[in-house]
């Protein structure tokens, strides 16, 4: 197979900093000024911070916008599959004569100077959308939100902040009022903000800051209100009361980012097509995605197959709802984890709906938990664990016993783009 132009400026692009993940908007700057501030001429830009969350309510604003006939940008991480994933033109995902040109521009532009792949590649997106006609733009956070690279629009449409929780320690801070101050970052002086349901000790923060940014709040349970209702979403504001079907997207946890997403939509003036088409229309892949199709589907036809990218202890608790809401079949998890993430946070909830884990190590990835040191973890919270040198191979001992089992592959996003790679 013939590797894309793409490819190879985003390889060299990994080589222009030593770290992953270095916080700072010093580069940034100095980047986008050399590309003659492109963050200045964006379409109006809604913001999106949070722990959990982020990408499906997003994806359901998209929806929405679209299905009033709005044209939208979007900006996510990380892909799953290819990177074009993570930048959408227009509502399309950006082509490869399109993706190389900018990503060549903005390596030209920084030269030899240290930049993070997340921030030139940032750039990158920037640069896109400012030269591409569009109604909105979404961008969604990559890391924390106050030093994060989308964190450069000076004035943004609406900002979101969806539900937070204690993860990314290591760059956020060890206590959840920190990691909120992190993520309320994005708040911007006099720009109204959509607070999703958070714990107390977050709402004070994000509070706080807008309070000293003069920035109007939308919060649940204060001015928007989300529930389920006899199998439909009921969703009220001071305008009024909208009676929706649920979210396509699965899960209980999908109903708070419906709602998350319907206030966005509901302040941006959004009709009651457009709230319909936002939870109804919304795409967003390895989130419950159930697999039909492709080798793995073929190797155990009798299995009902799923894909989850969630990844830390809120996740493990959103999946464990969605599981218990399932109809009673055998369930058993294949599981591979990064080694930055709370384990046993995240399986504990998980333990009590299914019958045993596999792990497997993420193939590729130089900071996956090797499968023994996962299938340790499972064990330590009660939940049966062996190991497997790949998906397929658990796949095919999990069904040798169970042939119509419920098989939850799950723990990390670079494991689902493994999954998607090689399943399609």
């Amino acid at each position: 197979m013939t590797v894309a132009t793409s490819d190879i400026i985003l390889e060299r692009m990994m080589s222009l900093h030593p770290k992953i993940i270095d916080l700072t908007l010093d580069r940034m700057w100095r980047l986008l000024a050399a590309l003659g501030h492109p963050e200045r001429r964006l379409p109006p830009v809604i913001h999106i911070a949070g722990t959990n969350g982020k990408g499906s309510t997003l994806a359901m604003i998209r929806a929405g916008l679209q299905g009033a006939g709005h044209t939208a940008h979007a900006y996510t991480s990380p892909h799953l599959a290819r990177f074009h994933e993570r930048i959408r033109l227009a509502g399309e995902l950006i082509r490869e004569e399109e993706l190389t040109a900018v990503l060549d521009e903005c390596y030209a532009a920084n030269g030899d100077a240290e930049i993070t792949y997340f921030e030139i590649t940032t750039c990158a997106a920037l640069l896109a959308f400012a030269r591409t006609p569009a109604d909105f733009t979404l961008l969604e956070v990559g890391l924390g939100g106050r030093l994060d690279a989308t964190n450069v629009v000076s004035s943004p449409r609406l900002s979101v902040i969806t539900p937070i929780s204690i993860d990314h320690e290591q760059f956020l801070g060890d206590t959840l009022e920190q990691i909120a101050g992190e993520k309320a970052g994005i708040i911007k002086r006099g720009v109204p903000c959509v607070v999703a349901p958070q714990e107390d000790a977050a709402l004070e923060v994000i509070e706080a800051t807008a309070a000293r940014l003069g920035a109007p709040l939308l919060v649940h349970g204060q001015h928007w209100h989300i529930t389920q209702e006899r199998g439909r979403l009921v969703y009220q504001d001071e305008t009024g009361l909208r009676d929706l079907p649920l979210p396509n997207l699965m899960g209980p946890h999908q109903i708070v980012n419906a709602g998350t997403a319907l206030a966005a939509l509901r302040h941006l003036d959004a009709g009651e097509g457009t709230c319909e088409a936002a939870v109804t229309r919304a795409e967003w892949p390895a989130r419950m995605q159930r697999l039909r199709s492709g080798p793995l589907s073929q190797a155990a036809p009798d299995a009902e197959l799923y894909l989850d990218g969630g990844h830390n202890a809120a996740a493990g608790h959103a999946l464990a709802d969605v599981l218990a809401a399932l109809p009673q079949r055998p369930t058993h998890l294949i599981c591979g984890m990064l080694n930055t993430k709370d384990v046993k946070g995240y399986l504990r909830p998980l333990s009590e709906h299914a019958q045993s884990l596999t792990a497997v190590s993420i193939p590729g990835e130089a900071n996956t938990l090797t499968a023994d040191e996962t299938a340790k973890a499972a064990q330590a919270v009660g939940l049966p664990a062996t190991t497997a040198a790949t998906v397929a191979e658990a796949l095919r001992s999990i069904t040798a016993h169970t042939p119509r089992a419920r098989v939850l592959i799950c723990g990390s996003l670079y494991l689902a783009g493994t999954i998607l790679r090689e399943n399609s």
